[in-house]
C-alpha cells in the first residue's frame, strides 16, 4: 500500500507546462517509503533544460511532505543529456542502453495531423542519407525505426518483411532492407491484427524498440512518429536523447495550423525543431513543367518561419512517390532523377549538414 500512496501523491505533480503528470508520462522508476515515514522517488527523464530536475525535484519533496505520514524525502532524478550520457541529480549516475549507445544521432521525423506524406518520407530520406553518406566516405549506417504503433506502414514502403532473430536475451536484430535497419510493429504482429493499447503499452514498446533491439553502429537513426502529440510523442521526448524533429506538413492551412501546435509540444519538452519540409507541394506537369498548386502555396515556409527554424524544401506530388511505396521501392532508389527524388536528396543534404554528419 506504502507505493501506491506514494503513486497517488506524485499523481498530483505535473510535468511542467503540461496538464499531465509524471507518472502517467511513465517518468517514475522507483518508489519506496519506509517504516521511518521516509519516501524514496526514483525518476528518469530526457532533456537538456538545466532547470527541470531541481524544479521537479522542490515540486515532488513540497507535495510528499504535505502527507502526514511521511516525515523525509529523499528524490533521485536521472537526466539523459542530448548526446545519451545519463547525468544523476541527487543520486548515482545511470547506464544508458547498450544498444543505443553506438548511435550518433537521432531525429524524429513529426507532423502534426495525418496524411502527410510522414512515413513515405521517413522511409526515402533514410535511403536518401545513405546513399549521400556513402557518396563522401562514409559507410552511411542508418536505422530506422516506426513508432506508429496503431498504424505501422514502414515495413510496406520500404520493402521489408519477416521477424526479427533474438540474437541474446532481451535482444534482437532489426530487419535490414536498402541498407536500412528497420525496426516496426508491422514486424511483430499479424497485418491483419488490429492493436488496441492504451498509452503505457505504447510507451513500454517505444522503451523496448530502444533498449532491445541491436541497432550497432549507426550515423543516424530516424525514428518515425504517428501523427499528433500524445504518448508516442510524449514517451520519446522522456525516453530517447533527440538531436531533435523534422516537421513534416502540406501547404492548406489545416495541416499547417496542426503542424505549429504540434511543433509547440516539442519546445515544451525542449526537443529543438531542425526544419520543416512541405509535402505535396504541387503538382507538375511533365510536358510543359508548369506547376499546379493544388493544396495551396508557401505553407511550409510560412511554418518554418513562424516556429523560427529552418525550411528544408518542399517536395512535388508525383505518381511515382505513391507507386514507389506502394511496392516497397523507394524513389529516391529506383529513380534518384524523379523530382520528387532529387527534392528529397537535396533535403538530405541540408540535413546532414545540420547534424554534422
Amino acid at each position: 500500500m506504502s507505493n501506491d500512496l506514494l503513486l497517488s501523491l506524485l499523481a498530483k505533480v505535473k510535468y511542467p507546462g503540461f496538464s499531465r503528470d509524471i507518472v502517467s508520462f511513465g517518468l517514475i522508476q522507483q518508489t519506496k517509503l519506509d517504516e521511518s515515514g521516509k519516501a524514496f522517488v526514483k525518476l528518469e527523464l530526457s532533456s537538456n533544460e538545466p532547470t527541470l530536475p531541481q524544479t521537479l525535484k522542490k515540486e515532488i519533496e513540497k507535495t510528499l511532505l504535505e502527507e502526514e505520514s511521511i516525515r523525509e524525502t529523499e528524490v533521485q532524478i536521472v537526466v539523459k543529456g542530448s548526446k545519451g550520457k545519463p547525468q544523476a541529480s541527487g543520486g548515482s549516475e545511470n547506464e544508458r542502453s547498450s544498444s543505443m549507445g553506438k548511435v550518433k544521432k537521432i531525429v524524429a521525423i513529426a507532423s502534426g495531423k495525418g496524411g502527410v506524406g510522414k512515413s513515405t518520407l521517413a522511409v526515402n530520406l533514410s535511403c536518401a542519407l545513405e546513399k549521400l553518406l556513402s557518396s563522401t566516405g562514409k559507410e552511411g549506417k542508418i536505422g530506422l525505426m516506426d513508432c506508429d504503433v496503431y498504424g505501422p506502414s514502414v515495413p510496406l514502403l520500404i520493402g521489408a518483411s519477416g521477424q526479427p532473430q533474438s540474437i541474446a536475451e532481451n535482444l534482437i536484430s532489426p530487419i535490414e532492407s536498402y541498407g536500412i535497419k528497420v525496426m516496426s510493429m508491422g514486424f511483430l504482429v499479424d497485418e491483419e491484427t488490429p492493436i488496441v493499447w492504451r498509452g503505457p503499452m505504447v510507451m513500454k514498446t517505444i522503451q523496448q524498440f530502444s533498449d532491445n533491439v541491436d541497432w550497432g553502429e549507426l550515423d543516424i537513426l530516424l525514428i518515425d512518429l504517428p501523427p499528433g502529440t500524445g504518448d508516442a510523442q510524449l514517451s520519446l521526448a522522456q525516453i530517447l536523447p533527440l538531436d531533435g524533429i523534422v516537421l513534416v506538413t502540406t501547404p492548406q492551412k489545416a495541416a499547417v495550423d496542426v503542424a505549429r501546435r504540434g511543433a509547440r509540444m516539442f519546445e515544451k519538452v525542449n526537443v529543438p525543431i531542425l526544419g520543416v519540409v512541405e509535402n505535396m507541394s504541387y503538382l507538375e506537369d511533365e510536358d510543359s513543367q508548369k506547376k499546379s498548386y493544388l493544396f495551396g502555396q508557401g505553407g511550409g515556409a510560412e511554418t518554418a518561419l513562424a516556429l523560427q527554424t529552418v525550411f528544408l524544401g518542399e517536395i512535388p506530388l508525383h505518381q511515382e512517390v505513391r507507386m514507389g511505396g506502394d511496392h516497397g521501392t523507394p524513389i529516391v532508389v529506383t529513380n534518384p532523377e524523379n523530382s520528387a527524388s532529387q527534392a528529397i536528396q537535396e533535403i538530405a543534404k541540408s540535413l546532414a549538414g545540420i547534424l554534422g554528419l
